[in-house]
């Protein structure tokens, strides 16, 4: 991958400001599954937006009642 721009991967807290909800509830996520796919950098943990953005395309519903799963 030659001369690939540099992503700006997000924080903990910064993920969770563009979601719309806490840092905990991310940090929740991490560890019962389901949230958006994160980056793990030795100690810290990061985010990129577009993992974020396909993140929020999977919740979508199109009622309480729709489970998700018939997807295709």
């Amino acid at each position: 991958m030659p001369n690939e721009p540099t992503r700006k991967l997000l924080s903990t807290a910064e993920a969770a400001d563009q979601l719309g909800v806490s840092a905990s509830y991310l940090n929740k996520l991490r560890l019962t599954g389901g949230g958006p796919t994160f980056v793990k950098l030795s100690a810290r943990v990061c985010y990129d937006p577009s993992d974020l953005s396909a993140w929020i395309e999977a919740q979508k519903r199109r009622s309480t009642s729709d489970t998700g799963e018939a997807r295709a």
